[in-house]
C-alpha cells in the first residue's frame, strides 16, 4: 500500500490567501501529488476551525474537497485531527469513551454523512472510503503518522499556547508526567474545546489580531519591524523577564532563547518524548503540527531520532506565512507545499510540489 500524506492545509484562515491549497495550481499540485496513492492521509490542521464559523469555514473549502474527492474515487481517504481542527474528532471520541472508556495510540472510525463536521466533508467524498483515525494511524508495521499537537505539552519554548497548555497540565493535576492518550486529552481537550467555541462567536479580525502575537513576537526577534534596540530589549531583557516568572509560577520549565534552530530542537526533542511515552515502537514517525519540514540535508540526523530509535519526519505545511519565511524563497523550511510519499517499503520520502509555482503572499 502507497501512503501520501499532507498536512497543515489551514483551509479556511482567516489570513488572506495563506492558504494557498484552497484553489488554483496550487490545490492541482496538491491533487495530482497524491492521486497515485492508494491511501491519502490529511494529517491534522486540515481546517482553520479556531478563526472563524465553521459553517463558514466548510462552505470556503468545499470545492477542494469536492476535487479531492473525485480525484481519489474507490480510493482510502484518512482524516487525522490536529489541534486547529480538533472538532473533528468528537464525536468519534465520544464514542469510544463509551465504548471502552480508554484511547489507543491509533483509533479508527469510519465517517458517515452526520457525523458532525467530518459529516460535511464524506457528503462532498461520496466515492471514497473516508475513516477519522486518533491521535495517530499505522500507514505500515514500521510506519505511524500523527498530527503532533502532544508535543506542545512538553514543549520548553514559551509559545502562548505551550502556556496555556502547561497551566490546564497544572489545573488537571496532570502536570508534564502524561504518556498516555486519555492524558493528553484531559489537558488539551478542555483548552482546544474552548479556543473553537470562541471561534464560533467572535469576528475574525479580532481572532486573526489575537492569533498573530506569536508571530509578530517572532518577526520582531528575527529582524521584523522595530528597532535594534527593541529587539534587543525583547530578546534580552522583556522575554527573559516573562520566563522566569512562567518558570517561579511552576509552569516551565521554559528556555528564553527563541530562534529557529532552538524552535526545532526543542520540537524534536518534545516529539520523542510523546512517541516513547505512547509506547509507539515504529522505525519511522510521521508528524506535522510545527510546520517545519524535515529533515533536510542540512540538519543532523541525530536531531531526528527519539531516545528509542524511531526515525521522524515532519510534513511540513501548506500555509503561507510570511514572518516565518521572511525574505526566503523555496529553499526555505517553512515554504509550503510539502507532500510526504509512504512507499510499499524503504524511507518515506519528502518532497515539495509547490517550488516551482508562483504563490500569493500571505500573512
Amino acid at each position: 500500500m502507497k501512503a501520501a500524506i499532507v498536512s497543515d492545509l489551514h483551509l479556511g484562515t482567516a489570513v488572506p490567501a495563506a492558504d494557498v491549497a484552497r484553489e488554483g495550481e496550487p490545490m492541482e499540485r496538491l491533487v495530482e501529488a497524491v492521486s497515485a496513492a492508494d491511501t491519502v492521509v490529511l494529517l491534522g490542521d486540515v481546517l482553520e476551525l479556531r478563526e472563524g464559523p465553521v459553517g463558514a469555514v466548510l462552505e470556503a473549502v468545499r470545492p477542494l474537497f469536492e476535487r479531492l474527492g473525485a480525484a481519489a474515487a474507490g480510493k482510502r481517504v484518512v482524516l487525522v485531527p490536529g489541534n486547529h481542527d480538533h472538532e473533528l474528532a468528537e464525536p468519534f471520541l465520544a464514542r469510544a469513551r463509551l465504548e471502552s472508556g480508554r484511547l489507543e495510540p491509533a483509533g479508527e472510525w469510519p465517517i458517515a454523512p452526520g457525523d458532525g463536521p467530518a459529516g460535511r466533508l464524506a457528503e462532498w467524498m461520496p466515492d471514497v472510503e473516508l475513516v477519522l483515525a486518533y491521535p495517530g494511524i499505522w500507514l505500515r508495521d514500521d510506519v505511524y503518522a500523527i498530527h503532533g499537537h502532544y508535543l506542545d505539552v512538553h514543549l520548553t519554548l514559551p509559545r502562548l499556547e505551550s502556556i496555556a497548555v502547561s497551566a490546564m497540565g497544572r489545573l488537571t493535576g496532570r502536570g508534564r508526567a502524561i504518556r498516555s492518550p486519555e492524558d493528553y486529552e484531559a489537558v488539551l481537550g478542555p483548552l482546544y474545546g474552548f479556543l473553537y467555541r470562541f471561534a464560533q462567536t467572535t469576528d475574525s479580525e479580532s481572532l486573526r489580531s489575537k492569533g498573530g502575537i506569536s508571530r509578530r513576537v517572532w518577526s520582531n526577534l528575527n529582524g521584523g519591524a522595530g528597532s535594534r534596540l527593541g529587539r534587543f530589549a525583547l530578546g534580552r531583557v522583556t522575554i527573559p523577564a516573562a520566563v522566569a516568572l512562567l518558570n517561579v509560577a511552576g509552569l516551565g520549565p521554559f528556555h528564553s532563547k527563541v530562534t529557529g534552530e532552538t524552535l526545532r530542537q526543542s520540537g524534536l526533542r518534545a516529539m520523542g518524548t510523546v512517541v516513547d511515552g505512547l509506547g509507539v515502537e515504529a522505525a519511522h514517525v510521521v508528524f506535522g503540527h510545527t510546520h517545519r519540514v524535515g529533515p533536510l540535508s542540512r540538519d543532523d540526523p541525530a536531531e531526528w531520532r527519539t531516545p528509542g530509535g524511531a526515525r521522524l519526519w515532519n510534513s511540513g505545511s501548506w500555509l503561507m506565512e510570511t514572518v516565518l519565511i521572511g525574505g526566503g524563497g523555496p529553499s526555505n523550511p517553512y515554504w509550503p507545499g510539502t507532500v510526504v510519499l509512504i512507499p510499499e517499503e524503504g524511507d518515506p520520502e519528502v518532497v515539495n510540489v509547490l517550488r516551482e509555482t508562483r504563490l500569493p503572499a500571505g500573512g
